[in-house]
């Protein structure tokens, strides 16, 4: 594969680019709470690792101390597999395809993608020079550029024209992909809306003052509009430590589901995360019409806090580092993802 090649398969790779709020404020810890991860072939949990003072450490030990870490680098194993697995397919397309036509995978890709790109005006040529003259090397002229600056100006249309031309080849083949993601078990425990009885269950944990996690609400919102009757919604608290007010607004999310208004409730958090302090949260309460009394009572006597920190143990468990952290059917979708990524997923579920 010639590294022209390469690099059109690159540009047209769709590859996730988690957007959230890291655990620890990109720290590194041990989260506590973390279920065993699947063993090597050969593993026990009870294999001995080491003895301290007479005592066994097991495997299991260890692996509950750093399950969650093991659980991440599981899933991007899985990520750089999908990928490779994309480009291996697309590669062979490429060159089947080149072979009936009698040409080259450099004379294929030419003729199907950069013949098709439109070429940029000289206006626009002069202007991407005339913007970043500062930066080009010394003499440098319009016309000594130009190949570079095209290149430049044609990168997003070549990506789009690529990822065409690879799907209708791959629409013309018989393509069976057997690659299974990875899945974890999630309990569906907390407020929730859609279907009871849908085919889809997306368990999100997520930070009320987390800006990622706000981000990732029109992606929700577009998964609930356009799959209502196949997809469930299961709010989970996973409040992270370095944002100093989010538990207190996961208690007080837990205290309107209470009195029936968590999703009223989770909106206004979302609307307003720099408005999040212990007054601000009552009067969010009062403007939603909440029994303010009966709020209050339950925010300042913490009557929440082991719902939240049960929340938390069990995202631990599952590999949540960071928010907002999905969990379609089990399959992990980490951070404020577009929308198209949910309806990869869930499209992929609802055809099995």
């Amino acid at each position: 594969m010639t590294n022209s090649f390469r690099s059109v398969l690159l540009a047209a790779s769709v590859a996730g680019v988690f957007l959230g709020c890291p655990k620890d404020n990109g720290a590194a810890g041990k989260p506590a709470g973390a279920a065993p991860v699947q063993l090597v072939s050969g593993e026990s949990p009870t294999t001995v690792l080491a003895k301290l003072n007479g005592k066994d450490i097991t495997l299991k030990d260890v692996d509950e101390a750093v399950g969650a870490q093991i659980k991440d680098l599981e899933k991007k194993k899985f990520e750089a597999r999908k990928q490779g697995l994309e480009q291996l397919i697309v590669q062979t397309l490429v060159k089947e395809a080149a072979k009936k036509e009698g040409k080259s995978e450099e004379e294929f890709l030419r003729a199907n993608i950069d013949a098709k790109l439109p070429p940029p005006s000289d206006a626009e040529i002069t202007k991407v020079f005339e913007e970043n003259k500062a930066q080009m090397p010394p003499g440098a002229t319009v016309e000594s550029m130009r190949q570079q600056i095209i290149g430049f100006l044609q990168q997003d249309q070549k990506r789009t024209v690529a990822m065409k031309l690879f799907s209708e080849l791959r629409a013309q083949a018989k393509v069976e992909v057997l690659l299974s993601e990875p899945r974890v078990t999630v309990e569906a425990k907390g407020p929730s809306k859609g279907a009871e009885t849908a085919k889809i269950t997306i368990v999100e944990f997520s930070d009320f003052q987390c800006p990622f996690c706000s981000k990732a609400e029109p992606s929700v919102d577009e998964v609930m509009k356009n799959y209502s009757d196949k997809v469930k919604v299961v709010f989970r608290h996973f409040p992270l430590e370095f944002h100093d007010k989010a538990f207190k607004a996961a208690e007080a999310a837990a205290c309107a589901e209470e009195q029936g208004k968590f999703w009223e409730y989770h909106k206004t958090l979302f609307a307003n995360q720099g408005a999040l302090d212990i007054a601000d949260l009552k009067t969010h309460a009062k403007t939603l019409g909440l029994d303010a009394a009966k709020f209050d009572a339950c925010l300042d006597g913490g009557k929440m806090k082991e719902k939240v920190d049960a929340d938390m143990v069990a995202a631990r468990a599952v590999g949540v580092n960071g928010t907002p952290a999905f969990f379609i059917n089990g399959i992990m979708l980490s951070g404020a993802q577009p929308y198209e990524k949910f309806k990869e997923i869930i499209d992929s579920e609802l055809s099995r």
